[in-house]
């Protein structure tokens, strides 16, 4: 199907964000990078933030398709796929264009915690953990609970690391640190 022009303005205004950050990319500058004019934009988006919450909702959709088929792809139990997870993070960390990630940048810039772009942010890490959970009770882990939230932590942190520090070894580092979780959490 070929995409829309909503669709590929998204797709363009998702670029523009990742690379530029959501205060510091006005209108203009989205009308001079994606090539869409201003009447197009606010003829599919009543306003800014209305297009930030439809490129975080394209975004979420996007990476967790991409990460949880890598995750499937490299682990083929439960516990396999979680620490196939720093796999994936780490082959994000090596791509050229990579930036961090846009939930935490846009919880960043939007710091209210009812702020309608925070809670897009928030129901993404929210949908990650739910997989995490879910992953952790079929490994058997006796607080999957627990273990979802620590292997989330050691994830983001990884993320920032790699964003902030430029540390590219953040996720093995971080799989380091997940494999002694697993073997506590998995030990029966």
């Amino acid at each position: 199907m070929r995409p829309t022009k909503r669709d590929e303005l998204v797709d363009k205004a998702l670029k523009a964000f990742y690379a530029n950050g959501f205060h510091a990319t006005g209108m203009d500058r989205l009308v001079e990078e994606t090539g869409i004019s201003k009447t197009s934009m606010y003829k599919h988006f009543q306003s800014k933030e209305a297009l930030i919450l439809a490129v975080l909702q394209r975004r979420d959709a996007q990476f967790r398709d991409w990460l949880f088929g890598r995750m499937e792809r490299l682990g083929k139990t439960p516990r396999g796929q979680m620490l196939a997870m720093f796999d994936a993070l780490e082959e994000w960390f090596e791509e050229p264009g990579f930036r961090g990630c846009l939930f935490i940048k846009a919880a960043s810039e939007f710091q209210e915690p009812g702020h309608p772009i925070h809670a897009q942010a928030a129901t993404h890490k929210a949908l990650i953990y739910d997989h995490l959970r879910s992953l952790a009770a079929q490994g058997g882990a006796d607080n999957p609970a627990l273990l979802a939230r620590q292997l989330l932590v050691l994830k983001e942190g990884a993320i920032v690391a790699a964003q902030v520090e430029g540390c590219r070894a953040a996720a093995a580092q971080a799989k380091d640190a997940a494999k002694t979780l697993l073997d506590n959490a998995l030990a029966h």
